[in-house]
């Protein structure tokens, strides 16, 4: 790696901290030192930035790396709209799971294995990441990709069966309605998710907007903490949405786009005034 490209990916890294107000220390030193561009395919790429997401793509004038060293999302396949996601918003989704070395991490959506990697770094090789990506050939890219941190495991699947192990962290990296009974039970005792909660709006159903939120475990299984955690437009994960929590959250988003909610319900109850949005098995809740 050339002494530019070095001092690129640090002002990147710092830049990133700047922008998304990450806190840990480790989130920052993974993106100095990760090459986003090998978690790409070759460029030029496609890009769409925050200010631009709904406007003609755009592309790199040709394929050298500093392209990527800018908070943008990346075209991974950009005629279904699939990107790497800005690192503003992912990064900082990284950093509101404090993960420490040695932690156990499942990744729910890896695409490439960019933010895989991320992770990786900061739990080091004494942690273990688990990603499961549901396309197969994004799967495989993800596994050649991070063939040189033996602590990481690729699968190809949806991530709805049950997983044998516990995490401390789990990110959700495609919009969902709910986290799935699944996720919550492999969430050690002390364990936290960042998933994106979105509602699907028009004809453009693989890209779904809400909010981004933290669940962090209690004691009591039937009821889970909840902050937000910021807002997204992201694609949406393929074959475990609920078209009745869909509908749910796409009316409360109508009436509170900056939700309120506080935590997650399991627990058998009728919906009331204190449901944000309520579907078959999960609430998410205002008290």
């Amino acid at each position: 790696m050339n002494e530019e490209m070095i001092a690129r990916r640090r002002f990147y890294a710092e830049e990133i901290q700047a922008v998304a107000n990450i806190k840990t220390e480790a989130v920052v030193e993974a993106l100095a030192s990760v090459e986003r561009e090998r978690f790409l395919p070759p460029g030029p790429w496609a890009i769409r930035s925050e200010a631009d997401f709904m406007a003609p793509m755009r592309h790199t004038p040709d394929a050298d790396p500093r392209h990527v060293c800018h908070n943008v999302a990346i075209g991974i396949d950009p005629a279904r709209m699939l990107f790497n996601g800005a690192p503003s918003v992912i990064a900082g989704a990284i950093d509101a799971l404090s993960l420490a070395p040695g932690d156990r991490v499942l990744h729910i959506g890896t695409g490439l294995g960019y933010y895989t990697a991320l992770m990786a770094q900061c739990v080091g090789p004494g942690g273990r990441v688990l990603g499961v990506e549901v396309d197969h050939d994004l799967a495989t890219g993800a596994r050649a990709n991070l063939r040189e941190m033996d602590w990481i495991e690729i699968r190809h699947g949806d991530a709805s069966g049950p997983f044998v192990e516990t995490f401390d962290a789990i990110l959700v990296n495609a919009g969902v309605t709910h986290p799935l009974n699944t996720w919550i039970d492999a969430l050690s005792e002390c364990g936290r998710m960042i998933v994106p909660i979105t509602a699907t709006f028009g004809p453009v159903a693989t890209i779904g907007k809400g909010p981004m939120l933290l669940v962090s475990a209690t004691p009591d299984r039937a009821r889970f903490t909840v902050r937000p955690a910021g807002f997204v437009a992201i694609y949406s994960a393929f074959g475990i949405r609920d078209d009745t929590m869909n509908t749910s959250i796409g009316q409360a988003l109508s009436r509170t786009p900056f939700t309120p909610v506080k935590s997650l319900r399991r627990d058998v109850h009728d919906a009331d005034g204190t449901c944000w949005a309520h579907g078959p098995g999960v609430c998410l809740s205002l008290e």
